[in-house]
């Protein structure tokens, strides 16, 4: 245990992770900003390593950080599950999303189980990364890709692949107005980290001269369909994700091409889970979501 930081030097470390912000990580602990920014010193010290790389606006992980950050948010998280546990009539379901998912998808619609299921703590994990059910605190998940694989694994299809081209509506008037998929070459393509653009372009072009094109990156979908939103480019993005901005005007599709694959949105659990009953109800209750109208 002398190797193991100092329990404070971690919180502040995991939290400033979170928000890149130390402000905001001083709110969430209940301390000042020059606490929780001393302590993220302290653990760099110790570690030998920069964690931060610090901005005029905020922080950004470096790739010592990046590595160090997902281990250390799932030991905070089996803590914190392990110690709610204990609470008497209360039961916890830890479901692992990715952060689009949760962000545009799960996030509107999650008060409606906790209203009708008051009795469940539910716990959000927005991390892309794989869960392994076993040591992570982590009861079931959704995931995006091929149908994952497994003796012990149940998987659901919650979402077929269904993917659009999106964009503001500003974007179809103007110098140049997009209308088809060759006006593309005069608009920004808005990249995430699945990199579906190339497909598309594919489909699209196929069989003749795909234009030059101009990209901007992003590591989340969601920030994507942000970008889109502030009419910065054109993003891909699964026709759920986007049906409310869709419906109220704030984006358009300006061409009907759809790609699909094998990278739709899956529920995941243990073929046996530590708490079926939870699983179970989580479970339909997702499927019954992803089935209504709107």
């Amino acid at each position: 245990m002398a190797r193991l930081p100092p329990l404070n030097a971690l919180r502040a470390f995991e939290v400033s992770g979170r928000h890149l912000n130390f402000r905001r990580a001083a709110e969430e602990i209940g301390v000042t900003q020059g606490a929780v920014a001393q302590q993220v010193r302290s653990l760099e010290a110790r570690l030998k390593v920069r964690l931060f790389d610090r901005l005029p606006r905020g922080l950004a992980l470096t790739e010592d950080g990046r590595k160090y950050l997902a281990p250390v948010t799932r030991a905070f998280a089996l803590i914190e599950s392990a110690t709610d546990e204990l609470r008497p009539g209360q039961s916890i379901l830890t479901i692992s999303v990715p952060p689009s998912f949760a962000a545009r998808w799960l996030v509107p619609r999650l008060g409606r189980f906790t209203r009708d299921n008051p009795q469940i703590d539910v716990r959000i994990v927005a991390s892309d990364r794989l869960a392994n059910f076993q040591d992570d605190g982590v009861d079931m998940a959704v995931r995006q890709g091929r149908p994952p694989a497994g003796p012990g694994l149940v998987a659901d299809v919650l979402f077929p692949a269904k993917v659009l081209a999106v964009c503001s509506p500003e974007l179809l008037d103007g110098d140049h107005p997009l209308r088809t998929v060759e006006d593309l070459a005069h608009h920004v393509l808005l990249h995430d980290a699945h990199g579906l653009w190339p497909v598309f372009l594919e489909r699209a072009f196929a069989g003749s001269e795909k234009p030059k094109t101009r990209a901007m990156n992003f590591s989340q979908t969601s920030l994507a369909i942000d970008a889109a939103l502030a009419g910065q480019g054109v993003a891909l993005a699964s026709d759920f994700l986007v049906q409310d901005e869709l419906r109220a005007g704030r984006l358009c599709r300006p061409f009907d091409l759809t790609i699909d694959g094998d990278f739709g949105f899956f529920v995941v659990a243990p073929r046996t889970p530590r708490h079926p009953e939870l699983v179970s109800r989580m479970r339909t209750w997702l499927l019954s979501q992803a089935s209504a109208p709107g």
